[in-house]
C-alpha cells in the first residue's frame, strides 16, 4: 500500500484503507482506546489515530513514546472529536525507530527558542519550525515564480570571489595554505601565488556586481543564494550566512527599480496569506497575535516615497530620544527606520537619495554631487528590508568614485568593462531572504528563520 501524507488524509473523504507514516507529538490513553497524534512535517495538522488496546500487544504500545517514527495502516474515518474531521482506526502499527522518553528533548512542554537552537537538528518536529520552514519553502517557490513569470533569467553567481562588491573588508577568507606555515613573500606579506586560485579570494558578500554583467547581456536577471558577511554582529537582525534574492535589470531608472520592489514585495506577502494559511494561523496565535493583519496591510498600502533629506527632517522634529543621534550624512540605525515606519507614516516607506559618502562606489550619483540614486525599503518591525539603486553607467564618474576610496582598480577591470563597451542605464536590489522571512512569520529572532544559523562563535550542526 502506497503512503498518503497528512495533509491529504485530512482532506480525504472517510472510508478509505490508508497507510501513514510520521513522528508521534503524543500519546493519551482512556480506558480501553489509545490516542496518538502523528504529524509527517507536510502540514501544521496533526491526524489522530485511534488504537484499540485489546487489538495491539502492550510491548508495542510502550515504544509508541513522543518522538518515536511509526507506519499505521487503518480506515480513514470520521472523528467523533472536536478539531479534525478524519482520524485512523488502526488496524496495524509498525514502529520504524523509537525515541527514549528519558533523553529525547522535545517533551509535550513548552522551550524556550535560546533551548531549541541548541538542538537546530531537532526543532524542525516542533510546531512553529516546522511552520517557519514550510513558510520558508513557500517563499522561495514564490521568488522564483515570481521572476519566472516577468522573464527574467537566474543566474548563478559565485560564491567564491576576488571582489569586495560592499568595500566593507568583512569577508570570510578561502584558502588551500597551512595555517600553520603559511608561504611568504619576502616583505612578510602572504604569498597567495601558492594558493589554490594563485590569489587571494573570498566567500562572496552580494552577486551584484556579476549580476550586472548578466544583465547587460541578458536584460533582466535575479540571482538567488548564499552570501556571506564576517561581520561580529551578535544581534536578533544578523547572521553571518544569510541567503539573497538580487535583480539587476537593464534600462531601469530609480522610479523602475522602486515599482519593482514594491510589486515584489507585495507579491510575496500575498502568495504567503493565500498558500500558507494554516502556518501563518498558528503563528498569528503563538508567536505574534498582530502578524496576519500586519501582513494583511502592507499588501493592501501604497508604500510611502520620500527623500533621505526628508526623512531626516523628520526625525529631527519628531522630539523622539533616540539611542543613535541624528544628522545629515548619518546611516540611518534601524530605530530611526522604525519610527518613519511604525510611528510617522504607520506604513512602509522607501528613502531615496542618500547621501554619496554613506552609500556603495556602484551607485549612480546625482547632479548634487552630494548624493546618490539610492532606495532603501522599510518596513515595521523590521527596518531596512530592500536595499538598492541606479547602477553608476558612466565611466568617468565610476574610475573616480572608485579612486576617492582608494579601491583596488585591478579587481575591478571586469566589471569596469561593462561601462566601456555599450554601458546603458540599470538598476537593482538586494532583499536578505532571512529579514523577509522575519516580518512574514512573526518570528523576533533572525536565528530561527532559518534552519542552522551561523553567527559568530556558532557553526554548529
Amino acid at each position: 500500500m502506497k503512503r498518503t501524507k497528512v495533509i491529504n488524509l485530512l482532506q480525504q473523504r472517510p472510508g478509505d484503507e490508508v497507510l501513514v507514516k510520521g513522528w508521534v507529538r503524543t500519546k493519551r490513553g482512556i480506558k480501553n482506546v489509545t490516542f496518538i497524534a502523528l504529524n509527517d512535517g507536510s502540514t501544521i495538522n496533526n491526524i489522530q489515530i485511534v488504537c484499540d488496546t485489546a487489538v495491539f500487544d502492550e510491548s508495542l504500545l510502550k515504544q509508541i513514546t513522543t518522538g518515536a517514527c511509526i507506519a499505521v495502516k487503518g480506515e480513514l474515518a470520521a472523528s467523533l472529536g472536536s478539531g479534525q474531521a478524519v482520524e485512523i482506526q488502526a488496524r496495524d502499527i509498525e514502529v520504524l525507530g523509537t525515541a527514549d522518553p528519558d533523553i529525547y528533548p522535545l517533551q509535550k512542554k513548552g522551550h524556550s527558542m535560546e533551548f531549541l537552537r541548541e538542538i537546530a537538528h531537532l526543532r524542525p518536529r516542533t510546531n512553529t519550525f516546522g511552520a517557519v520552514l514550510r513558510i520558508r519553502h513557500a517563499m522561495a517557490f514564490a521568488i522564483h515564480k515570481f521572476f519566472n513569470d516577468k522573464g527574467f533569467v537566474y543566474l548563478h553567481t559565485p560564491i567564491i570571489t576576488s571582489s569586495d562588491c560592499e568595500g566593507a573588508g568583512e569577508m570570510f577568507h578561502v584558502t588551500t595554505l597551512p595555517l600553520e606555515n603559511v608561504p611568504k613573500n619576502e616583505d612578510g606579506s602572504v604569498n597567495f601565488e601558492e594558493d589554490f586560485f594563485g590569489r587571494q579570494t573570498s566567500l562572496t558578500v552580494s552577486g551584484q556586481l556579476e549580476g550586472e554583467l548578466g544583465a547587460m547581456a541578458l536584460g533582466d536577471i535575479y540571482t538567488f543564494g548564499p552570501t556571506f558577511r564576517a561581520e561580529n554582529s551578535n544581534t536578533p537582525r544578523h547572521l553571518a550566512e544569510f541567503w539573497m534574492i538580487e535583480p539587476e535589470m537593464a534600462f531601469y531608472e530609480i522610479e523602475d527599480n522602486m515599482d519593482l520592489a514594491e510589486e515584489f514585495i507585495k507579491y510575496l506577502i500575498r502568495y504567503a496569506l493565500d498558500n500558507c494559511k494554516d502556518d501563518l494561523n498558528f503563528l498569528n496565535n503563538m508567536i505574534d497575535k498582530e502578524l496576519i493583519s500586519r501582513l494583511e496591510s502592507v499588501v493592501n498600502t501604497k508604500f510611502v516615497r520620500l527623500s533621505y533629506t526628508e526623512g531626516i527632517d523628520i526625525l529631527l522634529k519628531s522630539g523622539a530620544n533616540f539611542e543613535f543621534p541624528v544628522g545629515w550624512g548619518i546611516d540611518l540605525q534601524s530605530e530611526h527606520e522604525r519610527y518613519l515606519v511604525e510611528k510617522h507614516f504607520k506604513k512602509p516607506v522607501i528613502l531615496t537619495n542618500y547621501p554619496k559618502e554613506i552609500k556603495a562606489f556602484y551607485m549612480k550619483q546625482n547632479e548634487d554631487g552630494k548624493t546618490v540614486r539610492a532606495m532603501d525599503v522599510l518596513f515595521p518591525k523590521i527596518g531596512e528590508i530592500i536595499g538598492g539603486s541606479q547602477r553608476e553607467e558612466s565611466l568617468e564618474k565610476l574610475e573616480q568614485r572608485i579612486a576617492e576610496l582608494g579601491m583596488d582598480h585591478s579587481n575591478l577591470w571586469w566589471y569596469i568593462d561593462t561601462r566601456r563597451f555599450g554601458t546603458a542605464p540599470h538598476s537593482g536590489f538586494g532583499l536578505g531572504f532571512e529579514r523577509l522571512l522575519l516580518f512574514v512569520t512573526g518570528m523576533a529572532n533572525i536565528r530561527d528563520v532559518i534552519p542552522f544559523p551561523r553567527t559568530p562563535k556558532n557553526a554548529e550542526f
